[in-house]
């Protein structure tokens, strides 16, 4: 749910924003996150569980939420100029120079974005816009309640639908080569 709109923020007012808020800004604009529920967050660490052990010993890293990525950051921009900062539930980047104290300044290779209902419009729509237009190549989208996965990836610029997966399949990581991922753990 968005916040009122004083005026344009950037990620200069957001490092001054209580740590406890998850805030989101989109162009400019704040976007309030609820706390997740306990399924979420059984769902996150469990992926994370299963990405992070394929990732051990390589050079991809995987941080899970509140992890900020910045995704039009570039090289010389100053917090003052970036407006859009997200909270993915999961992030993997295969680019260390991309990494920083803050989290990742530029696109994530791979997100994954577990629906709420609070935020199932924002991840299916806005998200999904956002992460087509800053050339994150995997997205997937995961339904708690349908116990299921889409999985997206970034073709010619475009998202291109490459996968579907419910709770008793394994999926394969587009990414991330040989990694699949387990669902009948993800929504055990």
């Amino acid at each position: 749910m968005p916040l009122p709109k004083e005026k344009f923020y950037t990620l200069a007012d957001a490092l001054t924003w209580d740590e406890q808020d998850r805030i989101e800004l989109i162009q400019g604009s704040p976007v309030m996150m609820a706390p997740p529920s306990r399924v979420h967050q059984k769902i996150v660490s469990e992926l994370n569980r299963q990405i992070g052990n394929y990732l051990q010993g390589k050079k991809c890293e995987v941080y899970p939420a509140p992890f900020a990525v910045r995704l039009f950051e570039e090289k010389d921009d100053r917090p003052e100029n970036v407006d859009t900062l997200v909270e993915p539930d999961i992030s993997v980047i295969c680019d260390p120079s991309k990494l920083d104290d803050i989290g990742c300044k530029g696109a994530p290779d791979f997100i994954i974005e577990i629906l709420s209902p609070s935020t199932n419009r924002h991840d299916k729509l806005t998200k999904f816009n956002l992460y087509q237009r800053a050339g994150v190549r995997e997205y997937w989208i995961v339904d708690p309640v349908s116990k299921s996965v889409q999985v997206f990836v970034l073709e010619d610029g475009r998202y291109s639908a490459k996968d579907f997966g419910s709770a008793e399949e394994k999926v394969r990581v587009n990414v991330l080569e040989d990694c699949e991922i387990d669902l009948s753990q993800v929504f055990s």
